[in-house]
């Protein structure tokens, strides 16, 4: 990694500054119920997207304060035309030692090779069910066999990857088993994600919540005793392994938050800064970089608004009595900023 060029920061809570999630546009080919579940939505204007240029200029701020793991996100990344000269000017900067992506899988065959010719280093497919109806239920589009494709396509030029299923309660919780199979078939890691009630899942409610604590007793129950793989990290997910050796993770957030370890911030694809899945505010950085701030100025304005964080949204959201939706719809069409689907998962 590249020394930062600045004394890399701390907040409040002693956590460095290390993932950067870069959500590259707002927009998805996907309907899926617990990010998208609304009819209608606001967009960010056009003319605030900004340019690849303009994210790999504020992404080598970043490194300059410290981050060396990057992920591009969306919305779903691959609906950005010409991505792959993003990941091109990415995998160039010294400072970004794990450059990664999470897409959807609907456009994943017909850009994998040239992702990984680019210079990505992993890619990550969200994939919630095996089933084609059950598919088209959550997502309200019927490109199941497009996804299961592209994650083929993805191990084929990766050789190895990670599937992210979100479980909700009732719904694709008796498919715990199916992912596992069908990940070691692929050589890809399985990560159960309980469903959380982030801004723009206007449909939560905490009987939907499949826990850390059923996931592993489900899989207990038809795999034998299962035990933790490694010790604590910043990592989302806590990784387990199987008797047979195969590892899967649970990414816990609404049940055990992982809060006290967060290193990772948000950047959409209009500048917004976000220092937590859970924050209502961010700090705009397409104002100052369009201003003519050097990467200097801006590592210098990174780092003094880390040093301030003080966020642990996840932990605030347990300790609240009677759980309901985090975010009304009415206040996710005033600020779009506020969706799952801008500040990218």
């Amino acid at each position: 990694m590249t020394e930062p060029a600045v004394p890399a920061p701390r907040d409040t809570r002693g956590r460095p500054m290390r993932s950067l999630r870069i959500s590259v546009t707002d927009r998805c080919n996907l309907r899926c119920r617990y990010c998208m579940p609304e009819e209608e939505y606001a967009w960010l204007p056009k003319a605030d997207i900004l340019t690849f240029d303009e994210l790999t200029r504020l992404t080598d701020a970043f490194t300059r304060v410290g981050v060396d793991r990057v992920r591009l996100t969306g919305g779903e990344p691959l609906l950005r035309p010409g991505l792959t000269e993003l990941v091109s000017g990415l995998a160039a900067l010294p400072g970004v030692d794990d450059l990664a992506m999470t897409t959807n899988g609907v456009l994943l065959t017909g850009h994998a090779a040239a992702l990984r010719a680019a210079g990505l280093h992993r890619v990550t497919v969200s994939l919630d069910t095996l089933r084609p109806a059950r598919f088209r239920r959550l997502s309200r589009r019927g490109s199941h066999l497009a996804v299961l494709t592209g994650v083929d396509a993805a191990a084929a030029e990766f050789g190895t990857l990670k599937l992210d299923t979100v479980v909700m309660n009732g719904f694709n919780s008796d498919e715990l088993v199916d992912m596992i199979e069908f990940g070691r078939d692929r050589s890809a890691e399985v990560r159960f994600i309980e469903y959380m009630d982030v801004g723009g899942a206007t449909a939560w409610t905490p009987d939907q919540v499949y826990s850390r604590r059923n996931i592993l007793s489900d899989l207990s129950a038809h795999y034998g005793p299962i035990v933790p793989e490694g010790g604590p990290d910043s990592a989302p997910a806590d990784r387990f392994r199987l008797p047979d050796g195969t590892v899967f993770g649970v990414i816990s957030s609404t049940t055990q938050p992982f809060c006290g370890a967060c290193d990772r911030s948000r950047l959409t694809a209009d500048g917004m800064w976000l220092r937590c899945l859970y924050a209502h505010t961010g700090t705009d950085l397409r104002g100052p970089l369009r201003d003519g701030a050097t990467a200097d100025d801006l590592a210098s304005l990174l780092a003094t608004v880390w040093r301030r964080r003080d966020d642990q949204g996840a932990v605030d959201r347990l300790r609240t009595d009677g759980r309901r939706v985090f975010i009304g719809v009415e206040s996710l069409r005033r600020d779009p900023h506020l969706e799952m689907h801008t500040r990218g998962g």
